[in-house]
């Protein structure tokens, strides 16, 4: 049997062309990352998933694309912990605002993921959202949906 190298290891176990795809986009867009200051934006969502944090613990992550003005095409990074009850209330809140027809309740976090998949499978390349980005409690980032767009 050959012996696999750890570059085809790593070919398989990312998503190379979408890792392209984003490589490009960054240096189309000036290629560096600048966080987006705290502001109102229209935004799409570009990635909505959960995921494990740097510590191993359950996170959904949500990148927000601003699509218009000085920030067009950054991102904003929503990044929530869901050990507490709370944290997930405050998930399921911003999931709510974004008015899809997706019963928002916890119940697994298999069953979550499969949520969270399945609204962003809804509102990607359909709804766009006026977002609120501010800097909350203890200066941490404040994520509000204040409307929701049909992309016509």
């Amino acid at each position: 049997m050959a012996k696999q190298n750890i570059w085809d290891k790593f070919d398989k176990a990312y998503n190379t062309e979408e890792l392209a795809r984003e490589v490009k986009e960054q240096k189309d867009s000036g290629g560096s990352f600048t966080p987006v200051p705290f502001g109102s934006y229209e935004v799409s969502i570009n990635k909505m998933e959960l995921t494990a944090s740097k510590a191993k613990d359950p996170m959904v992550s949500i990148w927000f694309k601003v699509l218009n003005g000085d920030h067009k095409g950054s991102l904003i990074f929503y990044n929530q912990v869901i050990t507490q009850a709370f944290q997930i209330h405050l998930n399921n809140e911003l999931l709510r605002a974004m008015d899809t027809d997706h019963d928002i309740e916890f119940v697994t976090y298999k069953q979550y993921a499969q949520l969270l998949m399945d609204i962003h499978e809804a509102v990607d390349g359909n709804l766009e959202f006026g977002l609120d980005y501010t800097e909350g409690k203890k200066g941490f980032a404040k994520f509000e949906i204040t409307e929701v767009f049909e992309v016509e």
